[in-house]
């Protein structure tokens, strides 16, 4: 029997609480959004286009239910900030939930009442700040007179940030007491020292101070929001109960309140430069009092836009991305009892993410359980997988494709991930197709062009001397 997805119709009611009871209905919608968008599975078609305003718009309509998933991403991650001012694009984004500046008849929010504000709709709003991108989020009912209401606030969010001085003074604060107290955390100062390392002086590899925090104004964060969050720039992917001219409309909404610019002349954005390559094998150890050594492993791997990805992804999944299915669990946990877990990972962005294999264990065992874990690696980009090994794999990742796209939520991540890396705009339509067409020669040639074992970055914490 086919699921019936919720209504969220009210009517018969003041406008201000069928706003309320609309917004407090929203929690059961969502609810039901992942099973009832499992039917969907079969085909994700993605429309796109630019708007004259220069915004690349990304859309998947999804009418089962009625609320709608934007992201809105800006070339305006870490890697735009100078090493000194380490954490401006985070603070900054933080900062953006604690006010918005008055605008002719529009009274300024501080943060309680922008939160309430949201609240009162059943919708949020948020930002965030990665390595590579900073994002908008927006969710809402797409009942017009709340969705107009969302499209508004958010709009003021996004074009008139208050950037109070007051609360970024206390927020500061608080970022400095945090990173005190993850000195305290072996497996902090093991993920710290190994992203400086592995990055070798790159802006991915900056690390978070006080002297950073320090170092950032209110005036920095404004200037820094003013040169990078423009309509030329900005990639904003859609999913859910909405058309494409609404879903326009929509866009038009959020980004209305910033200032016009000419994208055709508006200049381009500074070059960052490429992540080096290690040059050679390098051992970092870092006393420390624990019960347990935590060790990463790794060297630079690939930008997202690889053509290696699948077979890089396949391969991973049968070296230590597979769980208790992997070669590294077999050989360091289930054979020789070195490490409760162990993994490996390519964090792949628009400069090359690291390769990581990580592991924890006992202070006497981290040299073995070290040595171990680099001789499953130099196996394995030496010869590649059996061919037991990868249909399993195959099979595993083809079975487990439908659990990421199996809410709107899960889809708009992987829609955005189309439009910030230009990807094919079938690409989740032929996904388990490049999946299964993997080889083992395939496998083999990537790790190859992509892992140098003897050239590997070692970081121990806590092992003894």
């Amino acid at each position: 029997m086919r699921p019936v997805c919720p209504s969220t119709h009210v009517s018969g009611f003041p406008v201000k609480i069928a706003i309320k009871m609309r917004a407090a209905v929203s929690g059961a919608v969502w609810a039901g959004a992942l099973f009832c968008s499992a039917s969907a599975l079969a085909a994700i078609p993605v429309q796109h286009w630019t708007q004259a305003g220069g915004a690349r718009v990304y859309l998947v309509e999804s009418p089962a239910i009625a609320m709608v998933d934007v992201q809105l991403d800006f070339d305006a991650g870490t890697r735009r900030v100078p090493a000194a001012q380490t954490g401006l694009a985070g603070a900054t984004a933080a900062l953006l939930s604690k006010g918005v500046a008055a605008r002719g008849a529009d009274p300024a929010l501080d943060e309680n009442a922008l939160g309430e504000a949201w609240a009162d709709l059943g919708a949020s709003f948020g930002a965030s700040a990665g390595t590579d991108r900073f994002s908008f989020s927006l969710r809402s009912l797409t009942d017009p007179e709340l969705l107009n209401q969302a499209v508004q606030l958010a709009a003021r969010q996004i074009a008139e940030p208050a950037f109070p001085a007051s609360v970024w003074e206390r927020d500061r604060q608080r970022l400095v007491a945090q990173l005190k107290e993850s000195y305290t955390r072996p497996g902090s100062v093991a993920a710290r020292e190994f992203s400086k390392a592995v990055y070798g002086g790159h802006p991915y590899g900056h690390e978070l101070t006080a002297e950073t925090l320090a170092r950032i104004s209110v005036a920095d964060m404004q200037a820094f929001y003013s040169s990078y969050i423009t309509r030329c720039s900005a990639r904003v992917s859609i999913v859910g109960a909405v058309t494409r001219a609404q879903a326009d409309t929509l866009v038009n909404g959020l980004l209305g309140r910033l200032p016009q610019a000419d994208c055709a002349t508006a200049p381009a954005l500074p070059p960052v430069p490429e992540v080096p390559a290690l040059e050679r094998a390098q051992q970092v150890r870092i006393p420390f009092e624990s019960a347990q050594a935590h060790v990463l492993m790794g060297q630079p791997g690939f930008k997202r836009n690889d053509p290696d990805f699948f077979a890089l992804t396949v391969g991973n999944y049968i070296l230590g991305g597979g769980g208790f299915a992997s070669r590294l669990t077999e050989e360091v946990r289930e054979k020789r009892g070195l490490s409760y877990s162990v993994y490996s990972g390519f964090s792949p962005g628009r400069h090359a993410g690291a390769f990581t294999v990580g592991l924890q264990t006992r202070p006497d065992q981290a040299a073995q359980a070290t040595e171990v874990a680099r001789q499953v690696i130099a196996k394995f980009v030496a010869e590649g997988p059996t061919t037991a090994e990868l249909q399993a794999a195959r099979d595993n990742l083809i079975g487990g494709f439908p659990l990421l796209i199996d809410s709107n939520g899960k889809l708009l991540g992987n829609l955005a991930n189309i439009a910030w890396n230009d990807l094919p705009l079938n690409y989740l339509d032929t996904w388990t197709a490049q999946i299964a067409k993997v080889t083992a020669a395939d496998i083999r040639a990537a790790f190859a062009r992509k892992l140098q074992p003897e050239k590997m970055l070692t970081v121990t914490v806590g092992a003894a001397p």
